[in-house]
């Protein structure tokens, strides 16, 4: 594979583009999927990001021929051409363009919400996507972009075929591409983690860039502070060493370690979700994967509750070695079997954990370990995961902690359904800056 995520090929695609740096510039992403690459690419270049909402016009017969496209601001491109081809009337045009155009505006509030568009007059657009296969949305994009007043349109994504430069030149002024394999079959074929993009992270990223977490290592105006981070880290748990992403924002007042569910990893777009959203509350947040890949191999250490806290204990002791985390007061999320563990290590006699929170979770894997917990600690699961419901109700009843059980109406196992990640990172959020706000104040007073 040649990209991790849409993550690590935005940071990629990013330094392909820093020539750009200074030059006006506005990041567009391409919903839904492209929106996380534009994301890191926005941070790299210092810009402002924002989501291009475009619809394809189909001829009424022939949907997938496009006779046009529509965008934001009343833009409207025709092919004059097709048009004329196909014979559509004009009123079955306008009847396609008020379907359309209805569609367009509810995409646009939902993913932008309040805010208006960022305004491209004269500026230069870069236009991102996760990868080209046909592309024909990517080249609405470009067009709705100039059309929207860009003095310059750059068109910049990971991975495209290797005849994309004939099929785009016209669209735009720069092509950037990283890789243009031949034969390409698919985008996702380039990527470890493909897995589909929700509407919740798209809403984060856009959330996120317009209240970016400081990016540079510098430290705050006392001087007294950690510096601000976001990068992928090695740590050494036991014999293995296992990779992590921190994100440190400037005057953090917790750190929340991630211990992820069977058949997941630092990857996952959930928890990645869950963890933009507390960063964008002041907590540092570390996603590590449990296992190495070999050991993911024997499904057995997938529900080795013992193994997976001891993995996250070595983590938190390396947290608290680290002098820029050191102060900080450390919370645990987990998800499915995570929470498992993440309760099991919090049951340690030294353990010092300010506040857990399970989602989706089975808390039950702790087994006897519950009664031992002290750390408040918020179960969230789903109304319609009824076996895990269960299980949780059960677990709780053993817990002699400060605890809360929280259930998401409408919501299965994995919080697939509109909103209801987004209902979940918000109650993990307000439950760790309760608990680990008040730690801070305490490890401050100290």
């Amino acid at each position: 594979m040649d990209f991790i995520d849409r993550a690590d090929a935005g940071r990629r695609l990013a330094a392909r583009l820093q020539h750009l740096r200074g030059d006006q510039v506005v990041v567009l992403g391409l919903p839904r999927g492209g929106v996380p690459v534009a994301y890191e690419v926005a941070r790299a270049l210092d810009a402002p990001l924002d989501v291009i909402v475009v619809r394809k016009l189909g001829v009424p017969f022939q949907p997938e021929l496009a006779m046009g496209a529509i965008g934001e601001e009343g833009v409207r491109i025709i092919n004059e051409e097709v048009v004329r081809i196909t014979g559509v009337s004009a009123s079955q045009l306008d009847e396609v363009e008020a379907r359309e155009r209805t569609e367009l505006e509810v995409r646009v509030r939902r993913f932008r919400g309040d805010r208006p568009p960022i305004a491209l007059e004269g500026r230069v657009v870069v236009v991102v996507d996760d990868g080209i296969a046909t592309g024909s949305t990517a080249r609405a994009a470009c067009q709705v972009a100039r059309a929207r007043g860009a003095a310059r349109v750059v068109l910049a994504v990971p991975v495209a075929p290797a005849d994309w430069r004939g099929r785009f030149g016209k669209f735009a002024d720069e092509l950037v591409c990283l890789r243009t394999p031949d034969p390409f079959y698919a985008v996702g074929q380039f990527y470890d983690n493909f897995t589909q993009t929700s509407d919740e992270e798209v809403v984060a990223c856009l959330e996120r860039a317009a209240r970016p977490v400081p990016r540079a290592a510098t430290t705050s105006a006392t001087g007294n502070d950690p510096p601000s981070r976001d990068e992928e880290v090695e740590v050494r748990a036991g014999p293995v060493q296992l990779g992590g992403h921190l994100t440190l924002p400037e005057d953090a007042i917790g750190v929340v370690v991630f211990a992820h569910g069977s058949g997941s990893s630092r990857h996952s777009p959930r928890n990645r979700y869950v963890a933009t959203v507390l960063n964008e509350e002041g907590l540092a947040t570390l996603l590590f994967d449990l296992l190495t890949v070999e050991e993911e191999a024997d499904r057995a250490n997938v529900f080795d509750i013992s193994l997976l806290a001891r993995r996250l204990v070595d983590v938190t002791n390396w947290l608290r070695a680290e002098t820029y985390l050191a102060h900080l007061p450390v919370g645990y999320f987990g998800a499915s079997t995570g929470a498992g563990a993440a309760l099991w290590a919090a049951a340690e006699p030294d353990a010092d954990i300010a506040a857990v929170v399970s989602r989706g979770g089975r808390p039950d894997l702790a087994g006897p370990r519950l009664g031992e917990v002290v750390a408040p600690t918020l179960l969230i699961v789903g109304g319609d995961d009824h076996v895990v419901l269960d299980l949780n109700r059960q677990a709780r009843a053993q817990l002699r902690c400060e605890s809360r059980l929280v259930v998401i109406p409408g919501a299965t196992h994995l919080f697939e359904e509109p909103g209801t990640l987004q209902a979940a990172a918000e109650a993990a959020r307000d439950w760790f800056t309760g608990h680990m706000g008040a730690a801070a104040n305490a490890l401050d007073g100290q």
